[in-house]
């Protein structure tokens, strides 16, 4: 059975429901999902419920973006829905997002791009609000082809759109997702924009001291080449090689649930590494 540990529902910047996920990781041959939206877990409730009667394993889980010149983003799995050291500081997050979106709004304003709460609402369907949601509004109206290029052109960070958040510290989330009893992993490395292997190297030595336990080193957009690179480079710092699809759904086409572009294939073995780390 395949095993997928990143993906989006519609309770963040997915376009698939929680019980969407749920049958799509059936009919993909997928045994093992773990849902990782986006600062939030108000889509574990639906998914746990239509995984019931299906053999499927669902780890519950969240993504975070971290304070980091170019951006870090943290997996955080088997983060158990209630309250907790992690888990009560999503609401924080949360509410710094909206505040971040209503500058976002406010800045393709000035541009005579006009993006209403309504429209936002509408186009997430009542889950919590990103970027992803913004640029597919700028499709619908007509101000952008497509949601690349509305990145590419507004909403990319140093964009006219763009505007940042405040967002916990590496050691602050690392730290944490263990006192939760969670498991945190950096996701898609490549994401931080380090390209010199002694900058890398000082990187993961200072997560790996706050309490980080895996890399994601078999992504979806990563060739073969990378990922063997990134499997190699996690084991030599003491670190789970782990993997996922970061499935979307619609917000990033061609990316299959399980499969990624097609070719991804992350071992079962990984979960029961990561597992060991649970508490």
């Amino acid at each position: 059975m395949g095993v997928d540990l990143h993906v989006h529902s519609t309770a963040s910047d997915g376009s698939a429901t929680p019980t969407r996920l749920v049958e799509l990781a059936g009919e993909a041959g997928v045994g093992t999902l773990a849902l990782t939206d986006h600062d939030t877990q108000e889509g574990w409730e639906e998914a746990r419920r239509a995984a019931q009667a299906t053999g499927l394993d669902l780890i519950p889980g969240v993504e975070l973006s971290l304070e980091y010149e170019g951006g870090m983003h943290l997996l955080v799995l088997w983060l158990e829905p209630g309250p907790g050291p992690l888990q009560d500081r999503l609401e924080w997050l949360r509410l710094q997002r909206d505040e971040r979106n209503t500058r976002i709004l406010d800045n393709l304003r000035q541009h005579d791009l006009v993006v209403t709460a309504e429209d936002l609402m509408e186009e997430a369907g009542g889950g919590s609000v990103g970027r992803p949601h913004i640029a597919a509004v700028m499709v619908a109206k007509g101000y952008v082809p497509d949601i690349s290029t509305a990145f590419d052109i507004w909403l990319a960070r140093g964009r006219p759109g763009y505007s940042t958040r405040p967002r916990l510290a590496p050691a602050e989330a690392i730290g944490l997702a263990r006192e939760s009893g969670a498991v945190p992993i950096l996701a898609h490395p490549h994401t931080l924009g380090i390209n010199r292997a002694e900058d890398m190297a000082r990187q993961l030595e200072e997560l790996r001291g706050y309490g980080l336990i895996g890399l994601e080193a078999i992504y979806a957009a990563y060739h073969r080449h990378e990922r063997e690179g990134y499997i190699d480079l996690a084991r030599r710092f003491g670190l789970v090689p782990t993997g996922g699809s970061d499935y979307h759904g619609s917000y990033k086409p061609g990316i299959g649930l399980g499969v990624g572009y097609g070719d991804l294939e992350v071992p079962e073995t990984v979960v029961d590494e990561l597992a060991a780390h649970i508490g």
